[in-house]
């Protein structure tokens, strides 16, 4: 086999890897329990620098999915170029997140409760 194939079979099988990872992820957000958490930040001990927030899942018991929900921690990465998000003093922050059947929750947006309302915040 020439090195040039070798290079193409090898290519197409990145490809289908990070392909069916994201048809995983895909799937299991139209299929899994989505549900809002209240969260609250930390300051996770990483090598990893970016635009993330560190978040840490505080549910209450009654919740639904407390179990799976509960002083979890999960990272929300934050586009290079959104300039959209704003802290607001002495607001909650509310985390959609994605229950899988197995592993830790993914969280899919970020949200603020005002009024009792939980609103999304746009990030894109």
């Amino acid at each position: 086999m020439t090195w040039s194939r070798q290079s193409l079979i090898l290519a197409a099988l990145q490809c289908g890897i990070v392909l069916s990872m994201g048809g995983k992820l895909l799937y299991d957000r139209a299929t899994c329990p989505r549900v809002w958490v209240k969260t609250a930040p930390y300051d996770p001990s990483l090598p990893l620098r970016g635009r993330y927030l560190a978040l840490r899942l505080t549910s209450q018991p009654g919740d639904p999915h407390f179990v799976e929900t509960n002083d979890q921690q999960v990272l929300f990465f934050v586009p290079e170029y959104s300039t959209s998000i704003e802290y607001k003093r002495n607001a909650e922050i509310w985390a959609e997140v994605t229950i899988p059947h197995k592993g830790p929750p993914r969280p899919i947006r970020l949200g603020f409760k005002q009024n009792g309302q939980i609103v999304p915040v746009d990030i894109n």
